[in-house]
């Protein structure tokens, strides 16, 4: 099972010159892959220029966005933005997509709740469009480069809706920030979409777990905030990041007992000596 680290892009009020300096560090330490969280009405970065920020600081570690809110933006402009962020970084970069939940970020206009399931599997067609060349905007030019690669996704979500879509144009599945135990049915899920689905292979299992070692009540402190309009869910959450030694471990095991292809510990400070603190214990 591979080990990632999330980027803190939307730790509240966080600095964000320490992005870039978070995303080297992370490539030194050995960690696979970084992630980000998406959203729009909290005081954070945005995950699409977190990521960008990342890719031009680093070479190897992969880029992941777990999740974009992908209902929230017209397609033909996130589609832009992707292939610029996977372009800069040399290909490195796996757009975890989710439909969103709550209502405040859904800032634009005409792209509000009602409907996004469907905007979702429009804007999929949309996107592979954008990559392959197809022209926008009535005038026939194509957004991207010559030679833009088809981006692998990852979708999230419980609904049948979201496994199947999974299924149909995604390299695997992303599941919640939820102890291994509750993520295990989610992952039994997208394997049945995914043979249901008339795919070969396994998908792509790639789990969530929230973490704080150099100061765990800040790290709570800031989970229970960016989940706070869910009520007890917040809590739950909350009391869930591992902040010894013992628990990363123990959640490796958890994760990797299920299945998982990889866990990304999403920080919840922006701390940047838990980096190598983190990879101390787990690499």
């Amino acid at each position: 099972m591979k080990i990632g680290i999330g980027l803190p892009n939307q730790v509240r009020d966080v600095d964000a010159r320490v992005i870039p300096e978070w995303a080297r560090r992370s490539e030194q330490a050995g960690f696979a892959t970084l992630g980000t969280v998406g959203r729009i009405a909290y005081p954070g970065v945005m995950d699409t220029v977190a990521l960008a920020a990342a890719g031009a600081v680093t070479e190897r570690i992969g880029l992941l966005s777990s999740v974009l809110l992908g209902t929230v933006w017209p397609a033909p402009l996130l589609a832009k933005e992707a292939a610029g962020i996977d372009g800069v970084s040399g290909g490195r970069l796996t757009l975890g997509l989710g439909v969103g939940g709550r209502a405040d970020d859904f800032v634009a206009e005409g792209y509000g709740t009602a409907g996004r399931g469907k905007r979702m599997d429009a804007a999929l067609e949309t996107f592979r469009g954008v990559w392959r060349g197809e022209p926008v905007g009535g005038g026939g030019n194509a957004a991207v480069p010559a030679g833009t690669r088809e981006i692998p996704m990852l979708f999230g979500g419980n609904a049948p809706a979201a496994l199947a879509r999974m299924a149909r144009w995604g390299e695997g599945y992303i599941g919640g920030t939820m102890p291994a135990a509750m993520v295990s049915g989610a992952f039994d899920a997208a394997r049945a979409a995914w043979t249901d689905n008339g795919r070969s292979g396994e998908p792509r299992l790639v789990a969530l777990a929230y973490f704080a070692l150099g100061d765990p009540e800040r790290g709570r402190s800031n989970v229970f905030d960016y989940y706070s309009a869910f009520g007890d869910f917040a809590t739950t959450v909350a009391a869930g990041v591992r902040t010894t030694p013992d628990e990363a471990r123990q959640v490796v095991k958890d994760f990797d007992g299920i299945g998982a292809d990889e866990l990304i510990f999403a920080t919840s400070t922006d701390n940047l000596d838990d980096i190598a603190a983190l990879a101390e214990v787990v690499l």
